[in-house]
């Protein structure tokens, strides 16, 4: 590529940096941004190839990151089933929270300076009154037009206004109807909030906690309608993604760099032979394309973060694959330190109830925070097997066995330590037992028969299991939306294979 391109690239790769700096609290943009600065060189990684640099409006780059905005959500919906609308408050201590908390204060004492004068003024009042309505007649479906009636009726504004001026506004009168209506549409988890909101005699107070009340009716009538039409959005959600990463693609021919790599690099390590088993198949088979995508999935889970760029088709996922891999890694630890002990100790402690998930629990707990900052592997490692022999040691005794030996006790504690160590012998074979097993799940998850645990997994086998599950509804979703690009990738890679072996 001639030097000028090359300059060109960099200058508009430091302008849409900046501009990404300068819009980092909206994380549709922030997203927009990682996709479409993935062609900046990095020290850490080889960077592929990138089509030339695409120009767009501003007008554009909104409206793709609007569309990135709603599709992110939507994926979420239909992925995680805990999702759930939560209401937004402000930090405390913000200056947003201390504005907010001036403009209530100053509306609510506005509130009670009418309504103590003499004549009690309702204009502010009647204005609440009017806000109410609209949010309970938001809450109706659209069959309940006797309930519709009853609302319009009762919180008529222009007969309520007319009312307040003739001096016969009965607002406490109006304030128990609002309480009935809620207590109807309300859900059970409300019931008490609302039983409480009767026992307010005083107006403003009466009020203030309607609308608190009211506000944590919506939020219950989202997540009511987000489960009921969690079932009904899964294909729409397949077509509304894939559409949306179409358009992105038009404007960014680029956006698949990072998914090719990271097919091709899988395609390489598959052809190499350098997976379980190999490769058993010619090519240009169809298996073979498979093996390529199921062997690809199982490499997010050994991916290092900050040196590599995940694939476009899955950042939305990157978080979910990168706390599985924490767990993964984490149960890896568990299970190999339950196969050394076990080994060590023999059958004198093989079927003892409980013990296992004793050691089991021991072992999860030290081990919980090893992906932070703050863990220190070596005085960790030490701890558990400190802790273990002390287990094995009142077991052993509690039934009636010989205890270890001072030097028995001392090897085994090394053998525990030495577990820390990703080239440790007995971790790499339990390691390669899980990718054994999460590959095969991954094979057999359309014939809903999960494939048979390998030896060492048992203690860890629920745990697995559900990861397992979690990678196989991820990967399916994701095969689904993305297929398309992917056999057009995929066929692209084995046809160079072919090209290469001849």
């Amino acid at each position: 590529m001639p030097k000028e391109s090359n300059k060109s690239s960099k200058e508009e790769q430091n302008k849409m940096d900046k501009d990404g700096m300068e819009n980092s609290s909206e994380p549709s943009e922030e997203m927009i941004g990682k996709r479409m600065g993935r062609n900046t060189p990095s020290p850490h990684r080889l960077t592929p190839q990138s089509s030339p640099p695409t120009f767009v409006s501003v007008e554009e780059l909104m409206e793709t990151a609007k569309g990135v905005t709603n599709m992110a959500l939507a994926h979420e919906i239909v992925l995680n089933s805990a999702f759930q609308v939560k209401p937004f408050e402000p930090e405390e201590g913000s200056l947003e929270k201390q504005v907010k908390e001036i403009m209530h204060k100053a509306f609510w004492d506005c509130l009670a300076a009418e309504l103590s004068e003499n004549p009690p003024s309702y204009s502010h009042a009647i204005k609440l009154v009017g806000d109410i309505k609209e949010t309970l007649l938001s809450f109706l479906l659209p069959g309940q037009s006797r309930l519709r009636g009853q609302i319009e009726e009762t919180l008529d504004l222009s007969l309520i206004q007319q009312e307040a001026e003739n001096c016969a506004l009965d607002i406490s009168k109006v304030a128990r109807f609002i309480i009935d209506m809620m207590a109807t549409f309300c859900a059970p988890c409300r019931d008490n909030d609302v039983k409480n909101l009767r026992e307010i005699t005083e107006i403003v107070p009466l009020f203030k906690s309607i609308f608190a009340v009211l506000d944590k009716m919506k939020i219950d009538m989202a997540n009511f309608a987000v489960s009921s039409l969690r079932p009904h959005l899964l294909q729409q959600s397949v077509e509304y993604e894939r559409k949306k990463f179409q358009e992105f693609l038009e404007k960014q021919p680029n956006a698949l760099d990072f998914t090719k790599k990271w097919l091709q690099d899988t395609a390489d390590y598959v052809n190499r032979g350098e997976v379980e088993g190999g490769a058993t198949c010619t090519p240009n088979s169809s298996q073979l394309s498979l093996s390529v995508h199921n062997h690809a999935y199982l490499g997010l889970l050994k991916w290092d973060h900050d040196a590599e760029s995940f694939p476009e088709t899955l950042l939305m996922d990157q978080s979910r694959f990168q706390e599985m891999q924490h767990e993964l890694e984490q149960l890896a630890l568990v299970a190999s330190v339950l196969l050394i002990v076990y080994n060590s100790a023999g059958e004198a402690i093989s079927g003892l109830p409980g013990l296992m998930e004793r050691l089991k629990k021991t072992i999860k707990i030290l081990v919980s925070e090893m992906h932070t900052p703050s863990f220190k592997d070596d005085e960790t490692f030490a701890a558990i097997g400190e802790k273990l022999c002390m287990e094995l040691r009142g077991c052993l005794s509690q039934h009636g066995f010989s205890l270890f030996s001072a030097e028995r006790e001392s090897t085994l504690k090394g053998q525990i330590v030495a577990a820390k160590f990703a080239d440790n012998p007995i971790r790499k074979v339990i390691d390669s037992r899980i990718q054994t097993y999460l590959l095969g799940f991954l094979e057999t998850c359309t014939n809903r028969c999960a494939p048979a645990l390998p030896g060492g997994l048992a203690p860890i086998s629920k745990e697995l299991e559900e990861i397992a599950v979690k990678l196989g509804r991820l990967v399916t979703f994701n095969k689904l939306v993305y297929s398309p690009f992917y056999q057009k990738i995929l066929q692209e890679i084995l046809i160079r294979g072919e090209n290469v072996d001849v």
